[in-house]
């Protein structure tokens, strides 16, 4: 019997239990929605959650934000079968925080309203700046939604003991349904109480897991570390970098790749930066980014106890064989912990564990639902299309059916999607993130001579270039786990393009500026930068 009828057995023998705690959290989220909605007044009230939320609980809507179903299934996974290196994720997403609390909180918040578009087109052309980062903001979202809800189809089917493409299909389907009434019904402030609970509840399941990890080696580290190096099969060399990415030069490189995408990535994710808004002033900005940098941090370590634990109480080639790619370590993990496949203990850490996954799941997808929905209301459709001529009443509006529309567009390409790699869906979102959002606000923020010109070509140069990349790799053709194994028309060599399309993004908006014969405001960058310095003028 394999890991996976096993695990699916264990689900299914207690689906009473699964079903309930499933049941609870969602009927215990909706509830939040409906009270928000209540509370939800007007465009700040939808877009920003009225500015009424503390540093902490910004921090814990952050962390609620980040910490996704790629961080908690994928991360355990990647440590559970190539240690060292499999660590290494959890560093770049890590690490990146300091990138966004460093250059981008405090004058995000101070510069903008609503979208990362108010700070691009503050001192230029409304129209062709808001386009631009609407068109990426919902291209980065949509990728990002796909990696979420293909990660809950099989997450979900499997735990409730159903196989079949019909019943993946059905929870997509189910998935997106709920995210759209969180966004459409609760607005920010729904969707801000929603990440919080889901914060919560997995740094708790977390903690939980770890714990019962370390008491299996007296709380000793070096135990865990040599029981995990011995049952990989790889000796000491799996808790010594290379075993991923130290192969051949071209894997080194895309180590590289990776890791610059993951780093610089973070600070150009649109919703990750909609939620420095919802706080009243740049220093609640800030000491939310510091609470979110703890929690994540904590969360991150915990992931080498999941890995490690996984990798010694589970086997890499039980977990191989319930998923390649490792996404079920943390599930297969929970099992063992609670006594074993076809215990009650099991069981019901399993089903607790995997409810917390579910509530990542879901906090995640209408957190990017609205960032896309925001962006596509604020930027595109009352500042392109009505062309600023839009009340507040209408603004809102046409974001709650900009939320249906999306989450229409991605159970659509979820349902088409079930068979792509996450992990290289959501590499994918921090690279154009990364190649297109990120220099275009560095460059707005910090230098006087960017104009128009400069941002429009840094926003879609960077966009194409990653996505083009991508789409000529591995991850598309030429390899057994490729979206189209059978093809082979890669002749991009690595599988992120981050090293690549980051420099493009930069070097596009430079010469765009410098070519350009449209003159910047001078007045208009000293006005921003008094802004995003001191908060003046700032909403």
């Amino acid at each position: 019997m394999t890991a996976t009828t096993l695990l699916a057995t264990s689900a299914s023998d207690h689906r009473g239990l699964t079903l309930t705690l499933f049941g609870v959290f969602v009927l215990a989220t909706l509830g939040i929605t409906v009270w928000a909605g209540r509370q939800t007044k007007d465009a700040a009230d939808f877009y920003a959650g009225g500015r009424g939320f503390t540093g902490f609980q910004n921090g814990l809507a952050i962390s609620g934000d980040y910490m996704s179903a790629a961080s908690f299934l994928g991360i355990a996974g990647a440590i559970a079968l190539f240690g060292y290196d499999g660590f290494l994720y959890s560093i770049g997403f890590l690490v990146a925080w300091l990138v966004a609390l460093l250059l981008i909180a405090e004058p995000l918040r101070n510069s903008g309203r609503y979208t990362m578009a108010d700070v691009l087109a503050f001192r230029m052309r409304q129209r062709p700046v808001r386009t631009a980062a609407g068109v990426s903001t919902i291209v980065v979202s949509i990728f990002y939604l796909l990696a979420q809800m293909v990660g809950a189809g099989s997450l979900v089917a499997l735990l409730l003991g159903v196989s079949g493409e019909g019943a993946k299909r059905w929870t997509i389907v189910a998935v997106g349904a709920l995210m759209v009434i969180y966004v459409a019904v609760g607005g920010m402030k729904g969707t801000t109480w929603v990440q919080i609970v889901k914060a919560v509840l997995l740094i708790a399941g977390t903690a939980l897991m770890t714990v019962l990890v370390l008491a299996k080696y007296d709380f000793n580290i070096s135990s865990l570390l040599g029981a995990a190096a011995d049952a990989s099969g790889k000796g000491s060399a799996f808790l010594e970098p290379g075993l991923k990415y130290g192969v051949t030069g071209t894997t080194k490189l895309d180590f590289i790749s990776l890791a610059v995408a993951l780093v610089l990535g973070t600070a150009g994710l649109p919703h990750i930066l909609v939620r420095f808004y919802t706080v009243p002033t740049a220093k609640a900005a800030r000491k939310s980014v510091l609470w979110a940098i703890g929690i994540i941090g904590g969360f991150y370590l915990m992931t080498l106890a999941l890995g490690f634990g996984a990798a010694a109480l589970v086997g890499p080639k039980t977990i191989k064989a319930s998923n390649a790619a490792g996404n079920t370590a943390a599930p297969l993990l929970a099992e063992q912990l609670g006594g074993g496949a076809g215990s009650t203990g099991g069981a019901v850490l399993l089903a607790v564990i995997s409810a917390v996954a579910f509530a990542t799941i879901l906090a995640v997808v209408a957190g990017l639902t609205l960032a896309s929905s925001a962006s596509f209301a604020h930027d595109l459709y009352a500042n392109v299309i009505r062309r600023g001529k839009a009340t507040e009443k209408e603004e809102v509006a046409s974001a709650k059916l900009a939320a249906v529309g999306i989450g229409a567009i991605a159970i659509v390409l979820s349902l088409f999607a079930d068979k792509l790699n996450a992990a290289a869906l959501v590499a994918l979102a921090f690279a154009v993130a990364a190649s297109a959002n990120l220099p275009t606000l560095l460059y707005s923020l910090f230098w006087k001579r960017f104009n128009t010109t400069g941002a429009v070509s840094s926003v879609y140069a960077g966009l194409i270039t990653s996505v083009a990349l991508v789409f000529f790799s591995t991850v598309v053709s030429g390899k057994a786990t490729s979206l189209f194994p059978h093809s082979d028309f890669h002749w991009f060599p690595l599988e992120n393009p981050g090293l690549v399309s980051i420099p493009v993004g930069f070097l596009a908006g430079w010469i765009g500026t410098l070519l350009s014969k449209e003159k910047a405001d001078p007045a208009k960058y000293a006005e921003l930068e008094v802004r995003s310095l001191t908060g003046l003028g700032a909403h």
